[in-house]
């Protein structure tokens, strides 16, 4: 098995405000081979990263994303609320540091040679539709999945553009993992990767099992949101395609000893 790959999780989202231009930019630095984030659409229509349908929890605006232009969430102070994981003199010193929230086509630019998961955040076709014209724009079809937990969207990216691997939607998953039970091979599928966490409410999805399964039938497991350094000792162990983390230093520090 080749070494798994480790995705900073909107960048490393413990250690700089999430889906900001820094954190990625550091979650790189740290040695994270890729990056996953998160993308809505602006009122304008344009696409943007940040992870919640509302600005209240990570920035100083208020209200809902999609009642405000591009231009008008770039000027928000994405690092408003961001606390560190140990104790600064400041509650919150990335306050006013410059953090925006940016436009899908300036990381596209800005990182020519990652690999990127993108999660569309809503589940309509709109999205999908224009999220993907901005990675044929950047050239940028051979690095990029996208993965959502809804189907109509997924579908919508699918049928635009079959040349974009996708995750499974929750419910492809869910059907992925009951197969495994039974050892009812996966056969052809409309996605090309599973993205899960490793359990979801009281139902364990990742196991030995589930992952010598979906590589029976030629589909990586990129697990997410995996912090912890024994967890994700036992995941590399258990053969894992790549871990999705918010703590992208642990992850780099582990698997490079496992290599």
């Amino acid at each position: 098995m080749t070494r798994p790959l480790v995705y900073a999780h909107r960048g490393g989202a413990r250690l700089r405000p999430e889906n900001t231009i820094a954190a990625f930019d550091h979650g790189l630095a740290v040695g994270a081979d890729a990056l996953e984030f998160d993308v809505h659409l602006s009122r304008d229509g344009v696409v943007v990263i940040h992870h919640d349908r509302t600005l209240d929890r990570t920035t100083d605006g208020t209200g809902a994303l999609a009642d405000h232009t591009a231009d008008e969430l770039a000027r928000l102070d994405a690092g408003y609320r961001f606390q560190p994981l140990t104790p600064d003199p400041a509650p919150c010193p990335f306050r006013g540091a410059g953090f925006r929230i940016p436009r899908l086509r300036d990381v596209l630019a800005r990182y020519t040679n990652v690999p990127l998961i993108i999660e569309l955040k809503v589940n309509e076709p709109e999205l999908a539709h224009r999220t993907i014209d901005e990675v044929r724009r950047a050239s940028a079809l051979d690095r990029v999945s996208l993965g959502s937990f809804g189907w109509r969207v997924l579908h919508a990216a699918r049928r635009y553009e079959p040349r974009i691997p996708t995750g499974a939607s929750r419910e492809e998953a869910r059907w992925a993992l009951y197969r495994s039970w039974v050892r009812w091979p996966l056969g052809a599928t409309a996605y090309r990767e599973l993205q899960v966490p490793e359990a979801s409410g009281r139902t364990r999805i990742i196991s030995p099992r589930f992952i010598a399964h979906a590589r029976r039938a030629g589909i990586p497991v990129k697990v997410w949101t995996v912090d912890d350094a024994d967890d994700i000792r036992r995941l590399v162990r258990w053969g894992v395609s790549a871990i999705i983390t918010d703590r992208p230093d642990i992850a780099v520090s582990v698997v490079g000893s496992m290599a």
